[in-house]
């Protein structure tokens, strides 16, 4: 189910129905493209074209961050639950190691790759990678790595590298890369590798993830948090706010009109 949370798409789906949307594709071999959207990916696109569109282009917008779910219900769109990209990666390498499907991982160092993938295969003995590349290619080397994603013949890819580079590559090879299904991950490589931990539950339930992030990182993510999070909750403060006052001119008992269902 498709809504548009404050101009921006975005699909009230759970965990389950996320994965077998992605099973399903990766069966069929029709291209289905994720993309996870949290407060920062949301301001960003404000004032990145090229990550707009990505977003808007997307067959999937899962709510992966808290703030988005907070901010959905707030303006009563029915959205019951996040579905992290950590948490999405590591159910589809389950159903991959299950149903022989073959994903490539694409991005961060070489170090963090290996041992993401080598933490992978621990957990999952029967997983087999179609292929893998870092992040820190240089652009002229970005032709060789489309290259090398093609003939892998890989099942699904998943995207490690920074916005908006992500995005443009994307943009550039989506249609050539011959991948059923393709997701950003963000910094999930890290959190699989061991090399940055992830926030305990309790934390994640109060929606205080970004403030674990800060504690690990400070001189990284301090100003970043700080500047997003401080303009996601303006955005959404003026919306609430014209929310209630179109909802008092029109009256008591009125219904705010609901998501629309999409096909596919």
């Amino acid at each position: 189910m498709r809504a548009s949370f404050l101009a921006c798409p975005i699909d009230l789906l759970t965990m389950a129905e996320t994965v077998e949307l992605a099973r399903s594709a990766i069966r069929s071999r029709r291209r289905l493209q994720h993309v996870a959207l949290n407060v920062a990916k949301f301001v960003n696109m404000r004032s990145d074209p090229v990550l707009a569109a990505d977003v808007a282009n997307s067959d999937i917008v899962g709510i992966d961050g808290m703030g988005i779910l907070w901010g959905a219900r707030a303006l009563g769109l029915p959205a019951t639950s996040r579905v992290a990209g950590v948490d999405l990666l590591v159910e589809l390498l389950a159903v991959c190691a299950q149903e022989g499907f073959k994903p490539y991982f694409l991005g961060a160092t070489p170090a963090v790759l290996q041992q993401a993938m080598q933490r992978a295969r621990e957990r999952h003995p029967s997983l087999v990678f179609a292929g893998w590349h870092d992040g820190y290619f240089k652009p002229e080397q970005e032709n060789d790595v489309v290259r090398d994603i093609q003939s892998s013949a890989a099942d699904c890819l998943f995207i490690g590298m920074p916005t908006p580079r992500k995005e443009r590559f994307l943009a550039a090879h989506r249609d050539d890369l011959g991948v059923p299904f393709i997701m950003g991950v963000g910094g999930a490589f890290d959190v699989l590798a061991g090399t940055v931990r992830r926030a305990p539950d309790r934390i994640q339930r109060l929606g205080l993830e970004w403030l674990y992030r800060i504690y690990q990182e400070p001189r990284r993510m301090w100003r970043r948090y700080a500047a997003t999070n401080a303009l996601f909750a303006g955005i959404l403060a003026q919306a609430l706010v014209k929310q209630a006052v179109h909802h008092t001119l029109r009256g008591p008992g009125t219904v705010p009109p609901g998501p629309r269902r999409i096909g596919g």
